[in-house]
């Protein structure tokens, strides 16, 4: 089987945003950033840590720089390194340390998506990882001024984690793979 594009791995990524994030509405502040084009999507070619870590300082700069009516968030999508969920993970270190780095600490942070996402001691079938399950890995990076916002607009802000576990369960493993039946494989639950 052919590797995909990087056509068809932003359009599976964009699939995934559309159908899960907002679909479910596991991020009750994905929707307007996404209809109003403030999202920017990145691909990332990395095929090292080195070179994403490279990429990742670019983006936080770029983010920083940028007017939040144009780019209020990035997603780095970079499908052809940590594939492993525990590289992955550590590499989340490495991402805060960059924050730091750019002295960008309580102005961004970094956010994670990986297809074999898994929380701390939850048993790696559990549906409720899908919340965090990508098509390929990403890197999230987020306006601190913008969680605060969304937070204050949006009421209980601290239930969205519980309310997407119940989604989640009802839903079900099958249910998560029938978001992906029609136009491409989704992440796996």
């Amino acid at each position: 089987m052919a590797a995909p594009t990087p056509d068809a791995v932003l359009a599976r990524s964009r699939l995934w945003l559309e159908r899960a994030v907002i679909g479910l509405n596991l991020c009750p502040f994905a929707k307007s950033v996404h209809l109003r084009g403030q999202v920017r999507w990145v691909l990332s070619d990395a095929t090292d840590e080195a070179a994403l870590l490279a990429d990742l300082l670019v983006e936080l700069e770029r983010l920083y720089d940028a007017d939040p009516a144009d780019v209020e968030t990035t997603l780095i999508v970079h499908p052809h390194v940590l594939g492993d969920f525990l590289d992955y993970n550590d590499f989340l270190d490495v991402a805060d340390a960059a924050v730091s780095e750019l002295d960008l600490d309580g102005e961004i942070q970094v956010a994670s998506f990986h297809p074999d996402y898994r929380f701390a001691d939850s048993d790696p079938e559990s549906v409720e990882n899908c919340s965090n399950r990508s098509p390929y890995p990403m890197l999230h990076l987020l306006r601190e001024s913008s969680i605060a916002r969304a937070v204050a607009a949006f009421p209980d802000a601290a239930s969205i984690y519980e309310r997407n576990i119940a989604t989640l369960r009802k839903l079900g493993p099958a249910g998560w793979r029938r978001l992906w039946t029609d136009d491409a494989p989704g992440p796996e639950a």
